[in-house]
Protein backbone atom coordinates (compact mmCIF):
# COMPACT_ATOMS: atom_id res chain seq x y z
CA UNK A 1 0.00 0.00 0.00
CA UNK A 2 1.41 3.51 -1.21
CA UNK A 3 1.69 6.13 1.60
CA UNK A 4 2.38 9.68 0.14
CA UNK A 5 5.46 11.54 2.14
CA UNK A 6 4.20 13.42 5.01
CA UNK A 7 1.08 11.54 5.28
CA UNK A 8 0.31 9.69 8.31
CA UNK A 9 0.94 5.93 8.07
CA UNK A 10 -1.83 3.35 8.95
CA UNK A 11 -1.18 1.34 12.24
CA UNK A 12 0.94 -2.08 11.43
CA UNK A 13 2.14 -4.49 13.83
CA UNK A 14 5.73 -6.07 13.54
CA UNK A 15 8.21 -8.88 15.44
CA UNK A 16 11.21 -7.80 16.48
CA UNK A 17 14.80 -9.91 15.80
CA UNK A 18 14.21 -11.34 19.52
CA UNK A 19 10.70 -12.30 18.86
CA UNK A 20 9.08 -9.25 20.89
CA UNK A 21 5.56 -7.50 19.52
CA UNK A 22 5.19 -3.95 18.77
CA UNK A 23 2.96 -1.35 16.57
CA UNK A 24 3.15 1.99 15.45
CA UNK A 25 0.59 3.25 17.46
CA UNK A 26 3.44 2.60 20.43
CA UNK A 27 5.57 5.19 19.33
CA UNK A 28 2.40 8.04 18.44
CA UNK A 29 3.37 10.56 21.44
CA UNK A 30 6.69 10.75 20.18
CA UNK A 31 7.84 13.25 18.49
CA UNK A 32 9.27 11.88 15.61
CA UNK A 33 8.88 8.38 13.60
CA UNK A 34 11.07 7.46 10.70
CA UNK A 35 9.99 4.50 8.39
CA UNK A 36 12.82 3.35 6.50
CA UNK A 37 12.61 -0.06 3.76
CA UNK A 38 15.23 -1.69 1.92
CA UNK A 39 14.14 -4.52 -0.14
CA UNK A 40 16.51 -6.71 -0.97
CA UNK A 41 19.14 -5.47 2.24
CA UNK A 42 21.03 -8.80 3.42
CA UNK A 43 19.43 -11.29 1.24
CA UNK A 44 22.20 -11.72 -0.88
CA UNK A 45 20.37 -10.81 -4.01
Amino acid sequence: MPVDVGSIAPDFELASSTGESFSLKQFKNDKIVILSFHPMSFTGG
